[in-house]
């Protein structure tokens, strides 16, 4: 089956998004924004959990419970880590996002929007591994960004079109034509990243690193 014609620009978006972020959480080299190549370090588990601001959401040891302003630790239950979280409606003004926080978020939405498009349709935020340190958080994200794009290539024109393609029910997908889904997924890469990247960049300064 051939790729649809409009997906393609969509794949190229999210591949230089994704391989931005790896780059920059990984190393050993990053692109500085033209092209140069430039050193980058490994993630550290302490950047990963640093908390730059008082009152942080984060992920944390479900012995230690939820976070300030956070209810639950969301995350499958046999796990000994949970995401800062509350039901809606979320607390007002919201609470800052650490870099865990926000790289666990985005391999959620990966791993349950895949399962509800092309997998078993019932996996829950119950069922996500949520990582303390920064190593297998990172694979994971690998992982789950790899195989949302796996499947984005079996997907037709039809497909696209279909509403409800996606039922991931913790958005609008299952109202919403899957090429929308496809496009938003994009949208969450690119500025979680962007936020990603600038904590990175805020805790060099801090150390001198």
């Amino acid at each position: 089956m051939a790729m649809p014609l409009r997906l393609v620009p969509l794949l190229a978006q999210f591949d230089f998004a994704r391989e931005r972020l790896l780059d920059r959480l990984t190393g050993p080299v990053r692109d500085s924004g033209n092209g140069t190549p430039v050193p980058a370090t490994a993630l550290t588990d302490e950047e990963y959990r640093w908390e730059p601001v008082p009152d942080c959401w984060s992920v944390r040891r479900r012995a230690d419970g939820p976070g300030p302003r956070a209810t639950l630790l969301t995350g499958d239950l046999a796990g000994a880590w949970g995401r800062d979280a509350t039901p809606p409606p979320h607390p007002e003004p919201a609470p800052f996002t650490t870099l865990a926080w926000r790289l666990s978020h985005l391999t959620e939405m990966f791993e349950l929007r895949t399962d509800h498009t092309a997998g078993s349709r019932s996996r829950t935020r119950d069922d996500v591994r949520i990582h303390g340190e920064a190593a297998p958080a990172m694979a994971a994200f690998a992982a789950a960004s790899a195989a949302w794009r796996a499947m984005l290539t079996t997907v037709s024109d039809q497909d696209l079109d279909t509403v409800g393609y996606s039922s991931y029910p913790h958005g609008s997908d299952p109202e919403d034509v899957f090429a929308d889904v496809v496009w938003w997924l994009n949208q969450e890469l690119l500025h979680h990243g962007a936020e990603i990247a600038l904590l990175r960049d805020l805790h060099q300064a801090r150390t001198g690193g």
